[in-house]
């Protein structure tokens, strides 16, 4: 039973997978999808869901920095529900504010090039969303 952390972009979905103690998060990989075709993007998600026995989905939200949801995040919100319907797990929003900078400032800090960056930017920004949401649920059952 594992979670896997999402990061929904127009044409990429950066995924990350939890360990089996939903401690730690891995980044796993970004799935390329044409233009806004979700449905050939649940499709590509299945195997990944199945491989890792996925129980919960943590999606990052994007909200606006004065905590409003504008476009994308109600895209997400679209997206959530057909998760759901696909795959009948729970799918939990989390903030996702400024994830992509912070992941881009790891990335910087290690000196990675900008090529390997574009690469690899969506995977680490669901690292991110999904080891923000185990760290707060560590936190609450103590």
């Amino acid at each position: 039973m594992r979670y896997l952390g999402l990061d929904l972009g127009t044409r990429t979905l950066g995924v990350s997978v939890s360990d089996e103690t939903l401690t730690i998060a891995n980044a796993l990989k970004t799935i390329h999808f044409a233009d806004s075709n979700y449905d050939e993007l649940l499709l590509k998600l299945e195997p990944i869901v199945k491989e890792y026995n996925v129980s919960k989905f943590i999606l990052g939200f994007p909200k606006n920095m004065n905590n409003t949801v504008g476009d994308r995040g109600i895209t997400t919100l679209n997206f959530k529900d057909k998760l759901e319907k696909k795959f009948n797990i729970e799918v939990v929003m989390q903030d996702e504010r400024l994830t992509t900078v912070e992941a881009t400032n790891y990335m910087l800090a290690a000196d990675i090039s900008r090529k390997k960056r574009k690469k690899s930017i969506d995977s680490l920004a669901a690292n991110i969303i999904l080891q923000t949401y185990l760290d707060k649920e560590k936190r609450r059952i103590i």
